[in-house]
């Protein structure tokens, strides 16, 4: 019971320290920003905030912090589900409206299973990714797909906790030589 109270205790007195920030963008950083994660569309060109960090809407910090370069996958499947599809949109936005780069979708998977069916997973959750950009207007040409299985895990442990972090495509985008 103390415990309960000391925890009531430090949650009131969080709460009272957000509401006594008068700054909405310290508020909006402290949330995870305004709009899901991001501090505005930025399709104007301007510098956007992301907690304190500014981000160019063109620069690949902004791709890969606010955008997200990454989705996740349910347990033994590769289709894109409604997260990941809107994470995948802005990325296509993005990669559409920044020619001068290209992107290489890896797909991965937890450690559960053999070698050769996390290979095999992991290609389809990379070509998923890729064929859902190519949808969206993304042209082909400027998307690779590499499949790395369970060999390269994001998190490390025998618990769904690390698994569902390991069940992934992550789009790494390159600058196109003389961009």
């Amino acid at each position: 019971m103390m415990n309960q109270l000391k925890f009531a205790a430090l949650g009131v007195a969080a709460a009272a320290s957000l509401a006594a920030c008068t700054d909405q963008s310290v508020l909006d950083g402290l949330r995870g920003g305004s709009s899901g994660g991001s501090a505005g569309a930025g399709s104007d060109g301007n510098i956007e905030q992301q907690g304190n960090l500014d981000y160019d809407p063109a620069s690949p910090d902004y791709f890969n912090q606010v955008l997200g370069d990454k989705i996740f996958f349910a347990v033994d499947e590769s289709a894109v589900g409604p997260e990941a599809s809107a994470v995948l949109d802005g990325q296509a936005r993005w990669l559409l409206d920044n020619p001068g780069y290209d992107a290489l979708i890896e797909g991965h998977a937890d450690e559960r299973g053999t070698r050769e069916y996390n290979l095999a997973l992991g290609a389809r959750r990379a070509s998923a990714a890729r064929d859902y950009l190519v949808s969206l207007g993304v042209p082909d040409h400027r998307l690779q797909t590499v499949t790395f299985g369970k060999e390269r895990p994001a998190a490390v442990c025998s618990a769904e906790s690390c698994w569902s972090q390991n069940r992934r495509a992550v789009t790494v985008i390159s600058a196109l030589p003389g961009s």
